[in-house]
């Protein structure tokens, strides 16, 4: 969140000029207004997001919905595997004591 408070606050002083079809500049606007960000950040967010990941910012294919579902799905089991492997080398914890360390009651 800091970076992209970062590069919305930052300094800017380059230009860079493009030609898009205005009904859609309209409704583009409107869904970051939303936001409460402009076009401008808008688009310095995706740069900046494109230099943070050394590529685009997202998934191209004919089929992204799926594309994105399926990395969601290979990060949340990769993370999985790490708890995995963290309760194997330090030890188990028992749902009961989980709850009990938060303070939860079923």
């Amino acid at each position: 969140m800091a970076k992209l408070a970062a590069t919305i606050n930052s300094q800017k002083t380059a230009i860079f000029q493009m030609r898009i079809n205005p009904e859609v500049k309209a409704q583009v606007e409107e869904i970051y207004a939303n936001c409460g960000l402009t076009l401008t950040d808008a688009v310095n967010i995706f740069i900046q997001q494109s230099i943070n990941v050394e590529g685009l910012p997202f998934i191209v294919t004919q089929n992204s919905k799926e594309a994105l579902k399926q990395q969601a799905i290979n990060t949340l089991m990769l993370e999985l595997k790490k708890g995995e492997d963290s309760a194997k080398e330090f030890g188990w914890v028992s749902e009961e004591d989980a709850l009990a360390e938060f303070g939860i009651t079923i």
